[in-house]
């Protein structure tokens, strides 16, 4: 039988072929470090768990819930806003919370695309930033993913030359993988540009919370006029290190807010009450948890930067995001990124994400996720230096078969 339409829009899932080495070398005894998926190991804030009993033990609360978001838990994203970023926000208009962000991106291209029309999203990127919007029938065009010249240069050519015009550009900083930041100066071109050629922006600002440098990353709806043309994607899964609970939120321009919140009243009828109680509580009075999540990543970002720089691999450290973005050693680079990813957890037993799964421009690099402990990263290290040790003999052996692939 010929694939369904839509699963023939989607690529082979490049990180399946590492991930089936990973769990074959784990089936066979090895002690595999996984700093591949970008899944939080941190507990969640005890008190946010203890607001989420007490709410289960309530009346009422197992019933159907607000698929855009009990009013409480919009009340505080509000809140949040307003503390964080001085942006003013209307709960009712302006907000809605989803099952996840990458859900919400998901629901949003669901809301807004027609098929054919064309959206432009980074390469690399965070793989549903394309394919939420491939799955509907969208057409992508890529553009870099560092913010400076290029980028603008590149929207203003797909502009000129996409049939049709451009619905929509997806920006994401601080960035998954590449952990690129943005300013609010390139946020207001972005909105100057948005106006002038009537394309929406589509803000993933999922890791806002996870930066190093005291430099808060910025809201682009903190820009004059935002609204007019923007919506933004935050998470609570790395904040507050909630990940399996699913809550996110989408907030901005009343427009795109409406359409998503109306798809959404057809497809779900929002995350389980309780949950969202507990989230409130957690946006409410949270803010300390999340400078002790920042604190921990903050961390494991020094030691990993330290300790593989020692083991001979030198790695750009990240200014946000719980991510590393890691040039493959020249060595190995014509491996491609699948090949030394599963060359690393054959000979290193170390599991990374092949930057290849994020857009054909990442294919010389890595991203390394900071989900491990310290002794664990450490143990990382002294891995990939035995391995550096014997590489010159391993490298006889696995180039020539990786030239003829």
């Amino acid at each position: 039988m010929d694939e369904f339409h839509k699963i023939r829009r989607l690529p082979p899932y490049v990180f399946e072929e590492v991930n089936r080495l990973k769990a074959r070398a784990r089936a066979g005894g090895a002690d595999i470090i996984d700093l591949g998926m970008g899944n939080p190991d941190l507990p969640t804030p005890r008190f946010i768990e203890e607001k989420l009993i007490e709410t289960i033990g309530k009346p009422r609360t197992n019933r159907y819930s607000a698929s855009k978001g009990i009013a409480g838990l919009r009340r505080a994203q509000a809140a949040y806003y307003d503390r964080r970023f001085q942006v003013k926000l209307n709960a009712d208009t302006q907000i809605v919370a989803t099952l996840g962000s990458k859900e919400g991106f998901v629901n949003m291209a669901q809301a807004i695309t027609a098929p054919g029309d064309v959206i432009l999203t980074p390469n690399p990127s965070y793989p549903i930033h394309a394919f939420g919007f491939l799955m509907v029938g969208g057409v992508i065009r890529s553009v870099p993913c560092e913010p400076g010249p290029e980028f603008f240069h590149a929207l203003e050519r797909a502009v000129m030359h996409s049939i049709p015009k451009p619905l929509a550009v997806v920006l994401c900083y601080p960035s998954n993988p590449t952990a690129v930041t943005a300013d609010l100066d390139f946020y207001r071109d972005c909105v100057a540009f948005a106006k002038k050629h009537d394309i929406f922006l589509l803000s993933d600002l999922a890791y806002s919370e996870i930066y190093f440098d005291d430099n808060p990353p910025p809201s682009i709806l903190q820009v004059p006029g935002a609204f007019d043309v923007a919506v933004e994607f935050t998470s609570m899964s790395k904040s507050f290190s909630m990940p399996g609970w699913r809550i996110g939120f989408a907030v901005g321009n009343e427009r795109l807010i409406g359409a998503l919140a109306r798809v959404k009243s057809y497809l779900d009828y929002g995350a389980y009450t309780p949950i969202q109680v507990a989230a409130a509580a957690a946006l409410n009075s949270g803010d300390a948890a999340i400078a002790e999540i920042r604190e921990t990543y903050k961390k494991r970002r020094d030691v990993m930067v330290d300790s593989f720089a020692k083991a001979g691999w030198e790695i750009p450290a990240p200014k946000a995001s719980m991510f590393a973005w890691v040039p493959i050693p020249e060595e190995f680079k014509a491996l491609g990124s699948v090949e030394f990813s599963k060359l690393l957890i054959e000979k290193a037993d170390i599991a990374v994400a092949p930057g290849l799964g994020f857009g054909e421009h990442g294919d010389e690099f890595v991203r390394i996720a900071l989900v491990e402990n310290e002794q664990r990263i450490r143990q990382a290290a002294r891995n990939i230096r035995r391995f550096f040790e014997t590489a010159e003999k391993t490298m006889h052996n696995v180039i020539p078969l990786a030239a003829h692939r």
